[in-house]
């Protein structure tokens, strides 16, 4: 089945990240997302990974963190809408969950692991959903968001980030 996103419970903070996946499945969008990044970051030499391209900015590593603790968090409220749980979920605040993710206790290898291990346990969760699970709605942060625009935003947030990567951190 081929999907799009929803446009009708789409919050507007989501709109920049659901645009750079939008032409694609859903499916396809996780996929391609995760093996670009993965890609991206093993191409980092180890000795960069705590560089911040401005005082106030994550490291690369924390980036990396925040890129998969984003990911738990969208695919948690998928998982919670998609079985008809009308709980209303809190939003999180990033900047306390990257500076506790013990992000320089790892190295980039290790971190790429750890985001093929999430991102197979997302796509597999994104393929256990019928057509009408897609469509089902929660609230998160005080936004209704469909369960088929959470998995285009994990996608499409994971890109965000990666282009921010090449053209802040990387960029010759």
């Amino acid at each position: 089945m081929k999907t799009t996103p929803d446009f009708a419970t789409l919050p507007a903070f989501y709109k920049k990240y659901v645009d750079q996946v939008q032409d694609m499945d859903v499916m396809q969008a996780l996929q391609s997302s995760g093996t670009q990044t993965t890609g991206l970051v093993l191409s980092i030499p180890e000795e960069m990974g705590e560089f911040r391209y401005a005082p106030d900015k994550w490291s690369i590593k924390e980036l990396i963190c925040h890129v998969m603790d984003a990911e738990r968090i969208f695919a948690y409220r998928a998982l919670r809408f998609s079985r008809n749980d009308a709980t209303s979920l809190h939003g999180f605040e990033e900047n306390d969950y990257a500076s506790r993710a013990n992000a320089h206790s790892r190295t980039l290898p290790q971190l790429v692991q750890e985001m093929k291990h999430l991102r197979t346990t997302s796509i597999d969760l994104f393929a256990s959903f019928t057509p009408d699970m897609l469509l089902h709605k929660g609230v998160a942060s005080n936004n209704l968001i469909s369960v088929i625009n959470l998995g285009y935003i994990i996608a499409g947030h994971e890109t965000h980030h990666r282009n921010i990567l090449t053209e802040r951190y990387l960029k010759k």
